[in-house]
């Protein structure tokens, strides 16, 4: 059974994206409720639950009193509203150089996930995810030849790092850079193998639809590569069916392994909210099921709806179990396997085995690939690229 604290946390989530809410919101420890919202991603979306709530008055009590809520308003002001018009500029000017320099550059996750957000601001700003299209190494050394060739002493000292699988990182502008060759790890699973296919597939340039924006009603193939324009600079997006089928394996592989955070069912909800429509259902569950997501993909779908008031009608299917459902959420809210990374290489070698034991359920629910092969292929991954583990 969840705590008060967990139980206001899931109501004022529902509030803070307008929709509603049933369980009470009172006797909470705002300051353990405060650090619930930071660890999900969405102190600015309980924040804007909590104005909803105290239209009628202040739910702070005399122990928790209103200072807190104008720290925690700077707080949202600052990271959120602020960081996202500097994270929207970074990607414009990022977006910008690839384009003087002969590259297109897509978004992916983050930004892209955010337009699909009633607030953008609202969702944190985390690292910049880039595709372009099948050019990555030519960019990242036309990058690396450009900062290296500048006159500023701290620009020189520029470094791209590929010590990751499947894509290459650097900083630009105060963020984090992914430049991905291969949308998933293609070590960890041989699934990914397979299910990479039909990414690149679905970002190849032949599916680039310059005359269609993002927002454009003429829209509706699900295949179409579309873009935004951010501070001037063309960004591309990716399609509904390939971003749908990206998020939900992206998702999974965290949920499978590190964990998972409240924000990314959100991503997922507006997502479908969004671009449900032009989604080709039917291909996507077909893969989910080729691949062993159907079960997780369809309790993501009913979290949506019973846990965060999505409407039940946006979604293809809401078959589960609703034991399964609950523990699955419950592990989103408070993972089962709380455990934390320390230590040498030995320590984190041994870490990452008991995870993946304490995981096991979790693997079924969302890959078709047996334990003892993802186990081995994920030994392969990690000793293909030491820094990982």
């Amino acid at each position: 059974m969840r705590d008060n604290t967990v139980n206001a946390f899931l109501a004022l989530v529902r509030l803070g994206i307008g929709h509603s809410a049933y369980t009470q919101v009172e006797s909470v420890d705002w300051y353990a409720l405060k650090a619930l919202a930071e660890e999900h991603g969405l102190s600015a979306v309980v924040l804007d639950g909590i104005d909803r709530l105290t239209l009628d008055g202040s739910p702070f009590t005399d122990e928790q009193p209103l200072e807190m809520k104008l720290d925690w308003i700077g707080e949202v002001v600052q990271d959120y509203e602020q960081r996202y018009e500097q994270y929207k500029r970074a990607i414009a000017d990022l977006a910008g150089w690839h384009h003087a320099h002969g590259f297109k550059m897509m978004v992916l996750k983050g930004y892209a996930c955010s337009l699909d957000w009633p607030k953008p601001e609202r969702r944190p700003c985390g690292d910049i995810d880039i595709w372009q299209f099948g050019q990555q190494k030519e960019a990242d050394a036309a990058l690396t030849t450009w900062f290296k060739s500048s006159s500023d002493s701290e620009v020189q000292e520029f470094e791209i790092d590929n010590s990751h699988h499947h894509h290459t990182v650097f900083e630009w502008e105060g963020f984090t850079v992914e430049n991905h060759y291969d949308f998933l790890n293609v070590h960890h699973h041989k699934s990914n193998v397979e299910i990479e296919a039909i990414l690149k597939e679905l970002g190849g340039e032949n599916n680039l639809n310059d005359n269609n924006n993002h927002d454009s009603e003429t829209n509706t193939d699900g295949t179409n590569i579309t873009n935004v324009i951010v501070n001037g600079e063309k960004v591309y997006l990716p399609s509904p069916n390939l971003h749908a089928l990206f998020l939900l394996r992206h998702s999974m592989s965290n949920f499978a392994s590190t964990g998972l955070e409240l924000r990314q069912l959100l991503d997922w909800g507006f997502f479908v909210e969004k671009h449900g429509e032009k989604v080709d259902w039917t291909w996507l569950q077909d893969v989910t099921t080729r691949y062993g997501m159907k079960p997780l993909f369809d309790i993501f779908n009913a979290i949506c709806v019973e846990d965060l008031g999505f409407d039940a009608s946006i979604f293809p299917t809401l078959q589960f179990l609703p034991a399964l459902k609950e523990r699955v959420l419950n592990d989103i809210l408070s993972r089962e396997f709380s455990e934390k990374e320390e230590g040498g290489f030995i320590r984190r070698a041994i870490f990452k085995y008991r995870r993946w034991k304490a995981n096991a359920w979790k693997h079924e629910l969302c890959f078709n690939d047996s334990l003892s092969s993802a186990f081995w292929s994920g030994v392969k991954s990690h000793l293909l690229k030491p820094a990982t583990i």
